[in-house]
């Protein structure tokens, strides 16, 4: 039987902690099963862990279930030449190569990877048609296929996974070239799709010929379940007259769903890009670490040849996402007067994920949002800070078509460039940061034409598990959980436009000002620090109680200066600064500023009240 198959070579799989017995042996044949996956032999004579990895029963049901029938049978037995490991007495026919492995190893294997020649080449370069590389995991969506539930209907009973080509051509093969397809969709189609259909169905139809490959994992979503697989064999086209299934790939199915809602978020939001094919490979961790506990990882990597200062990429992946709790020491550095202010501010971060200081000028908005977000994030290299302006767009904010002059050419053209958002967002994104926080910092947010500069962010602030297709570049794009963004307003500057109620809705927000902690007594904890006279802190006070407006008055910030404490400081800042503030708040009022607010003024009034 296997010398019929002599044009594969013999395949090697090394079991875990095994450097003293032989590796197990293994051909693969062309013999396939009813649903198209490619059978492997495993011969006599090799070895099996004894060994199993606790849920093996849940979540790899068959092999768990045909090893067990094995040691029941007398053909998978305690071996005589490796103490302590099992041993197969006749040659095993399994439905795939991954299935093998899993029986042999008693854990989660990919046999297309693990089963190598002996010089190491893996069991998949010997497939034809398939793409070089890692395998890669896939979302194919079936539940829906023109009114049609194909993952409950064909997909889990069958074992295959599917995709309409209603109209394609006969005769079209694995490995097709994308420009072939291309031909093939232009003409076959040419009167049924329109150009961005043709052009979807193109990539659709590479990916699932072409660009998958067996050993690949599959993913769909039915009922509020997600089903996850392995793909076993190659594609093929049938001639079936249901043109809603007509190429086809086996794939096996672990036996029990995923709930939805219990996902990542991360996993979630590229579940929810909505294209019949999609590459999950930046999600990739998240979907090997699917039902299995950090210990059963944590096994499993033993089990693996691996660099043991590397860390386990589903357990990184799953890391939880932490802003640290703020100290006394930052609150003494702030000028706080308490530390749990800090630590609602940090909550309501945890909780909303964006959040607005807001407030008159001089309340130390911007400075606290930056030390504020370099402590939550560790460091300044995870915070961004932009300022938004009445000209700002989304082409300054998200992506845009932007001049760009060729290095080579001198010649310049348009081209879609990236904003602050993508860039900070691609940042976050990367693998190995995403368990750190990142922080956007938005100077005077209220400056712009919000429901502008925002466009369909508006709907991704709110619906962090979500992806939308961006207008300029067409990528599914989605805000990183560890992304936050923290917005300055400035309440005084009445040309500014009231913030609408859906940016309100997004947002948390946390009043600084000069009426309430920690703003009100900031300017005094300051002189003390600083070892100065408390007269700034008392004039603050005075000059704020005879501002009726709570929106225009002074911040301690003005008097925080250097300049303010050297000769003649005071009364030149309170001159040039601050009076020149309320003459505007009562422009055509007839308020004499200097006698109500000038320094000598309030100095009078806070003698009577020292006497009185």
């Amino acid at each position: 039987m296997v010398d019929e198959h002599a044009e594969y070579p013999e395949f090697r799989l090394r079991l875990p902690n095994g450097d003293g017995i032989d590796r197990a042996r293994g051909v693969l044949l062309d013999e396939t099963g009813t649903n198209g996956s490619r059978k492997f032999l495993v011969r006599a004579g090799s070895p099996a862990r004894d060994h199993v990895m606790p849920s093996l029963a849940t979540h790899f049901k068959s092999p768990s279930k045909r090893r067990t029938e094995l040691k029941a049978q007398g053909v998978l037995v305690a071996s005589t030449r490796w103490p302590g490991w099992l041993e197969l007495t006749e040659d095993v026919v399994c439905g795939s190569p991954s299935f093998a492995a899993v029986l042999l190893v008693g854990a989660p294997r990919n046999g297309w990877e693990e089963w190598r020649t002996e010089d190491g080449a893996p069991l998949s370069d010997y497939m034809s048609g398939v793409w070089a590389g890692p395998n890669r995991p896939w979302l194919i969506r079936g539940s829906n296929v023109t009114g049609m539930d194909l993952v409950q209907r064909l997909w889990l009973p069958e074992g295959r996974v599917s995709l309409a080509a209603s109209r394609l051509r006969q005769g079209v093969r694995q490995g097709t070239s994308k420009d072939d397809l291309r031909t093939f969709v232009q003409e076959d189609y040419e009167s049924t799709a329109t150009y961005g259909q043709k052009q979807q169905l193109v990539e659709e139809l590479h990916a699932f010929l072409s660009r998958m490959k067996p050993g690949d994992t599959v993913c769909t979503i039915s009922g509020g379940q997600l089903y996850v697989g392995e793909i076993t064999g190659e594609a093929e086209q049938t001639e079936s007259e249901d043109r809603r299934s007509n190429l086809r790939r086996p794939v096996d199915w672990q036996p029990t769903g995923y709930p939805y809602d219990d996902l990542p978020e991360e996993l979630q939001q590229k579940l929810s890009i909505q294209h019949d094919v999609v590459d999950l490979s930046s999600v990739q961790a998240l979907v090997e670490g699917l039902g299995l506990s950090d210990e059963e990882l944590a096994e499993e990597a033993q089990d693996i040849e691996r660099d043991p200062s590397v860390e386990i990429p589903a357990l990184v992946a799953r890391r939880e996402l932490e802003l640290p709790d703020p100290t006394d020491e930052l609150a003494a550095e702030l000028l706080v007067h308490d530390t749990e202010w800090l630590r609602e501010v940090r909550d309501l971060l945890a909780d909303e994920r964006q959040l607005v200081l807001y407030g008159p000028p001089g309340t130390g908005k911007t400075y606290l949002a930056l030390k504020l977000a370099e402590f939550l994030g560790g460091g300044p290299e995870q915070v961004k800070l932009i300022q938004f302006h009445p000209s700002y767009a989304y082409e300054d904010f998200v992506e845009g078509f932007r001049p760009k002059e060729d290095s080579k050419t001198k010649e310049v053209a348009f081209r879609i460039t990236a904003g602050p958002l993508r860039d900070l967002a691609a940042l976050a994104g990367r693998e190995g940061n995403r368990h750190i926080p990142h922080f956007l910092i938005i100077d005077e947010i209220n400056r712009a034409n919000l429901a502008k500069v925002f466009g369909e962010l508006y709907f991704l602030l709110e619906y962090r598990n979500k992806s939308l297709q961006l207008p300029y570049s067409g990528d599914d794009f989605a805000l990183p959980p560890n992304l936050f963004v923290i917005g300055t307003m400035n309440t005084a500057d009445r040309s500014i436009a009231l913030v609408d109620a859906a940016m309100r809705r997004r947002f948390a927000f946390v009043e600084l000002s000069p009426r309430t902690e920690p703003t009100s007594g900031l300017l005094r904890r300051w002189l003390a620090k600083e070892g100065k006279d408390t007269e700034p802190a008392d004039l603050l006070d005075a000059l704020n109680s005879r501002i009726d407006d709570a929106d225009f008055r002074i911040g301690p910030s003005y008097l925080m200066k250097k300049g303010v404490y050297r000769e003649g400081g005071l009364e030149r800042t309170w001159r040039t600064k601050i009076l020149p503030l309320l003459e505007e708040h009562h422009y055509g009022e007839g308020v004499d500023i200097d006698k109500r607010y000038g320094l000598a003024a309030l100095r009078q009034s806070l003698v009577r009240e020292s006497l009185g």
